[in-house]
């Protein structure tokens, strides 16, 4: 019997994850259970850029390696997150008259509408740069805001949209694929790091009351904000959790090791000023959540998300950050976890959040469709690795 297996790989700058799962029927539900996880440290990255290939595709390959014995399957093929500073969201409007004669709007409209979306786009926020994600924020059908899903099959004239485009530093994206490529993995699609993460960490209810799902990487934070079920905002920012590590190495004068064990709780406070310590931290954590804040006001969603904040990454073992939050945004916090469906796994913490989210996303045709995601690797894929393959031996 054929198994329906799909591997997700989280490409960070501190460590490269892998999870390998597998669709199987419990409960007579069709659920994504985890077969094998992989962990390598990440080498050759700087802010989720590649700046030795040569050396990611060697962590890649180490991660691979973990995850195949630990699952007992040869992995070929996998889903690819996305993430670091070349990530963004930009948000772009367009409306087009209907071509029908009985007003009705079919999918050629939107497809239309879509494409004029993105040309209206202005140069300069997408030169460099590749649109990976088309999510389409509200429709409005002669000046009237259209409440369901999607408004095919609908009468009208006049039909306008509100879209949110998921853009990627098209060299970066070059050189991820080239680097996974060089590890013997076909990239079967590209998928932003926030997006992925979303789906084994908020709820439908959660996305549709509102809130922002904030991952702190070692060198960057990317947040993705959630309305009505879909994503309306994306922003990535150039600090991280190594940042809190080397801020307590210089302000008391100790090993980065030392740093980073005192920063996520595992020594011993008895030598060390708790008061300075405090002060070092939260002042760090001050300048994240100031980062967050004035994005939020910038989209005018800040003290509006009645969910609030889910915090995920490596920076959500700090001990206090959860209070911090929840002070700094006025919105309740709380750090995010997976849902697992009770299935013995290595996985131990929401820092395989978009690993695992991959291989969700891998199964589920109708997430997709649902969200609105338009993944661009179907269409440029080919030519991508065409283009690498005149380089190969």
């Amino acid at each position: 019997m054929l198994r329906n297996i799909t591997v997700g790989i989280d490409i960070g700058t501190y460590q490269i994850r892998v999870v390998v799962s597998e669709l199987v029927k419990e409960n007579g539900k069709n659920t994504p259970k985890i077969i094998g996880t992989g962990l390598a440290e990440s080498k050759g990255l700087r802010h989720g850029y590649i700046i030795n290939s040569e050396d990611v595709t060697e962590s890649i390959r180490a991660a691979v390696r973990i995850a195949e014995k630990t699952s007992g399957v040869k992995i070929s093929k996998a889903f690819i997150a996305v993430g670091g500073i070349g990530l963004s969201g930009i948000v772009g409007s367009s409306s087009t008259v209907i071509g029908r004669a009985d007003s009705q709007i079919t999918e050629l409209d939107i497809e239309k509408l879509t494409e004029t979306c993105e040309k209206n786009l202005s140069p300069t926020l997408i030169q460099n740069n590749r649109i990976l994600h088309s999510i389409p924020i509200s429709y409005k059908i002669d000046g009237k805001t259209v409440l369901t899903k999607t408004p095919v099959d609908m009468k009208g004239t006049k039909l306008e949209v509100k879209m949110l485009f998921i853009t990627c530093l098209e060299p970066h994206l070059n050189d991820l694929l080239e680097a996974v490529e060089e590890a013997g993995i076909e990239v079967i699609d590209v998928i932003a790091s926030p997006i992925a993460a979303s789906f084994v960490t908020l709820t439908k209810q959660q996305k549709m009351a509102g809130c922002v799902l904030a991952n702190i990487g070692a060198e960057t934070i990317s947040i993705v904000v959630f309305e009505n079920n879909i994503p309306v905002s994306l922003e990535v920012f150039p600090i991280g959790s190594t940042d809190i590590t080397n801020d307590i190495a210089l302000g008391l004068k100790i090993p980065l090791e030392e740093a980073e064990n005192i920063k996520i709780g595992s020594l011993g406070l008895n030598s060390i000023p708790k008061k300075k310590l405090e002060e070092i931290i939260s002042a760090r954590l001050s300048d994240m959540f100031e980062l967050i804040e004035n994005h939020l006001k910038k989209i005018g969603r800040n003290g509006l998300l009645p969910a609030g904040i889910f915090i995920t990454g490596g920076g959500s073992g700090i001990g206090t950050i959860e209070d911090f939050a929840k002070v700094a945004l006025k919105l309740p916090s709380r750090i995010a976890t997976m849902t697992l469906s009770d299935q013995k796994n290595h996985i131990k913490d929401s820092t395989w959040a978009v690993a695992y989210g991959l291989c969700t996303l891998g199964f589920s045709k109708e997430e997709k469709v649902n969200l609105g995601l338009k993944h661009r690797m179907s269409k440029s894929g080919e030519k991508i690795f065409g283009w690498f393959k005149q380089f190969l031996p």
